[in-house]
């Protein structure tokens, strides 16, 4: 039995899928957009809503920021980059937000400086993200915060796998089966990797999913993942790179009672008469019949 701790919540074998609804950049720079993503989350029963926070200068190239991009903060890709983070004016809101609503927060941060601004905030845990997985740098300092890692595995090989978690140890380590598309084709799920990664690591395993639908990420729980991460937004039309591969206020509240009948639907691998069920076999079965 392999478990770990998030905000107090047991996550793992034995325990309720952990359903995290991604805000990630879909607050398009608005405080009081992300608060209504929380209200979202918290109305749908998620466990946790997750951000991504960036030291621009850092994760990007002069070249890259310095690229024409029309958009809602100016006409490059810096002022873009530049307009959708939040600093700690805002994180304060949301911590506080989260805190009046029972809602678990944190962040997969993309460089050690962003590492360091959430970690003030006392995160239960720190997620790493697809593209972050072969930062030896990025993933040794958040290891050495002392919380509980998510590591997402989208483009990534097995060999590169191999290599983060040797990297980060597997104490309190949960993979999440991914594919970096937006929104990801059905054929691009590869589900069935989620047995094969708990196999292969001994560790929790979970999944992340980018793809339109919701049967799929519930299929992922039937599979063994112990946490379900799924991005949300207020209208999937809305302006921004994430929405179309987001679940909307309905989506996610489905997704949520789909995974919980789920659940429930398991049992404990016993086979077994229902009481329900005898009174069936007193009208059904011929008397006297033997297998």
């Amino acid at each position: 039995m392999k478990e770990i701790k998030i905000g107090g919540i047991p996550v793992g074998d034995g325990h309720p899928c952990f359903i995290i609804a991604e805000i990630g950049i879909n607050h398009n720079g608005d405080v009081a957009i992300a608060k209504k993503l929380i209200d979202e989350a918290e109305a749908a029963g998620c466990n946790a809503v997750k951000f991504q926070k960036r030291t621009v200068d850092v994760v990007y190239t002069p070249e890259e920021l310095a690229k024409p991009r029309e958009n809602p903060f100016g006409p490059t890709n810096g002022d873009l980059k530049r307009g959708l983070e939040f600093g700690r004016k805002e994180y304060e809101e949301i911590a506080r937000c989260c805190r009046e609503e029972g809602m678990i927060w944190f962040a997969s941060c993309w460089d050690e400086a962003s590492v360091d601004f959430i970690a003030q905030f006392h995160p239960s845990c720190y997620k790493i993200a697809s593209a972050s997985l072969t930062d030896d740098g990025l993933l040794k300092h958040t290891r050495a915060k002392g919380k509980p890692v998510i590591l997402s595995t989208g483009m990534s090989t097995l060999a590169e796998i191999d290599h983060a978690v040797d990297v980060l140890g597997k104490n309190d380590l949960v993979l999440l089966q991914a594919t970096s598309t937006y929104p990801a084709n059905y054929d691009e799920l590869d589900l069935a990797v989620i047995p094969e990664l708990r196999k292969r690591y001994d560790v929790l395993v979970g999944y992340s999913g980018h793809e339109t639908g919701i049967a799929t990420s519930v299929a992922a729980v039937a599979l063994g993942a112990c946490i379900v991460e799924r991005h949300i937004t207020l209208e999937r039309s809305m302006w921004g790179s994430d929405h179309a591969a987001s679940l909307g206020p309905s989506g996610i509240t489905r997704l949520v009672r789909d995974i919980r009948l789920v659940e429930m639907s398991m049992g404990n691998g016993v086979k077994r008469v229902f009481e329900r069920e005898k009174p069936i076999i007193k009208k059904l079965r011929r008397v006297g019949a033997h297998l």
